[in-house]
């Protein structure tokens, strides 16, 4: 924790807190948003192809989404208010959205994400 006199930093740091958590709920409302939009165009044309498209799409908006609020949940926890059981709820937040990014992954991309170097190497890159 940043020991100050001044109220200033304190106040820039619970801001910076609030505009991440916003950019991140900003961010997978959008995606949903736009995800949705652009599903709706596809049914249109290709309805075969719109589900997995809609499926990318919306999880890699999930995926940013989900950065930006565990570095909202990191400035909380380490710089405004750092207290071990904030440290432990961190440390839970980030297991479970560590695993919901990994999970998402393999949903996107159809593989694990330590294979992307084997799949390169193999020449099988994209097929996944």
């Amino acid at each position: 924790m940043i020991i100050t006199d001044q109220d200033w930093l304190s106040a820039f740091f619970r801001l910076a807190v609030v505009i991440l958590e916003l950019a991140g709920t900003v961010t997978i409302l959008t995606g949903a948003a736009l995800a949705t939009a652009l599903f709706a165009k596809r049914m249109l044309t290709s309805a075969a192809d719109a589900y997995g498209s809609f499926r990318s799409t919306l999880g890699r908006s999930i995926l940013l989404g989900l950065e930006f609020l565990v570095a909202g949940d990191i400035v909380k926890s380490l710089v405004i208010n750092p207290t071990l059981d904030d440290l432990i709820v961190l440390a839970g937040l980030v297991l479970v959205r560590t695993f919901l990014s990994i999970s998402l992954g393999v949903e996107i991309n159809g593989h694990w994400p330590w294979e992307d170097t084997r799949m390169a190497r193999d020449g099988t890159a994209g097929r996944g």
